[in-house]
């Protein structure tokens, strides 16, 4: 059974208690202008935009101001959001967050902490954190396609291109396996992963690209199906995806980002911080590895020949 490389969470304790140490229970009293957070859903059922609501109130309380939680349209409003300067913090997917970064936007203070999966069962691992994940390939679990190369003529669901797991990363492994999936299959981009997963379900696509445990997390949205019975991993990608990054604009000031670094910090000894990183099913945050985020730039090349 092989497992990944997972977190032991000592980062996180020693950052977190110098951060207490440093700063302690200090609050901004800065109110001039509205700190602007946004993020991008990992569905559009209508259902995150109340969910927000009381990540804005948690956020508001733990910095002493008015902050305001909008929800990105897609990877790419993320981005000119950031470059434009309409926003402050993004809770960024890791390519959005690579695109920002390359052109001076953004600057990631944290990365998350996921759930670890085994890559066998598909499972998750008790009391085990990754600061990586894989991408996936799912068929229909009785589909007669078994490898990539039986991909070739058929439908697959996909995300943005912008998407590491909905697209980079699946599309640039199956380049390499001689399958180029722009034209050798039929590529049809959907809007979320619950969508993808239906269509494959109900056999309007073949196959569909998601994230690594994207059958655990959703689990509870499909009361008709068994997703580890209905649905089957066709291939998990051989690289690894770092997590989404916590970026700030890299104009913000020194203090504040301290301040934001370690409300995020904290928020898993909270159950308000708890509550507010099941938004994006974080488990926890440690120090941003920037060379893990060059890798999306590799796989991005490759997908893009």
């Amino acid at each position: 059974m092989r497992l990944k490389k997972s977190f032991t969470g000592f980062v996180v304790t020693v950052l977190t208690a110098a951060a207490l140490a440093g700063c302690g229970a200090k609050e901004t009293t800065n109110t001039a202008e509205p700190l602007k957070v946004q993020f991008v859903p990992t569905n559009n059922d209508g259902s995150m935009e109340a969910k927000a609501k009381p990540f804005a109130e948690y956020l508001s309380k733990k910095l002493g101001r008015e902050v305001n939680v909008t929800l990105a349209t897609d990877y790419s409003t993320i981005v000119e959001a950031m470059a434009s300067g309409q926003v402050d913090i993004g809770i960024m997917p890791p390519a959005a967050y690579v695109q920002a970064r390359d052109i001076g936007a953004a600057k990631a203070i944290l990365s998350s902490e996921l759930t670890d999966y085994d890559e066998e069962t598909g499972l998750p691992i008790e009391g085990q954190l990754s600061g990586t994940f894989k991408g996936e390939i799912l068929v229909k679990a009785d589909s007669d396609i078994k490898t990539l190369t039986d991909l070739k003529g058929k439908k697959i669901a996909a995300l943005s291109p912008n998407s590491a797991s909905g697209y980079i990363y699946p599309v640039a492994e199956m380049k390499e396996a001689g399958i180029d999936p722009a034209t050798d299959c039929f590529l049809t981009t959907v809007n979320d992963i619950p969508s993808e997963m239906t269509a494959v379900l109900n056999g309007q696509q073949d196959a569909c690209f998601v994230f690594e445990g994207a059958r655990n997390v959703f689990a509870g949205k499909f009361k008709e199906y068994d997703l580890f019975k209905d649905l089957r991993v066709l291939y998990l990608t051989r690289g690894d995806i770092p997590n989404d990054a916590i970026a700030v604009h890299t104009d913000m000031d020194e203090d504040l980002k301290q301040q934001v670094k370690q409300v995020f910090l904290n928020m898993p000894k909270e159950e308000e911080g708890r509550t507010a990183m099941a938004l994006w099913s974080h488990k926890g945050y440690g120090e941003a590895d920037e060379s893990a985020y060059d890798t999306i730039k590799e796989y991005s090349k490759k997908a893009a020949e």
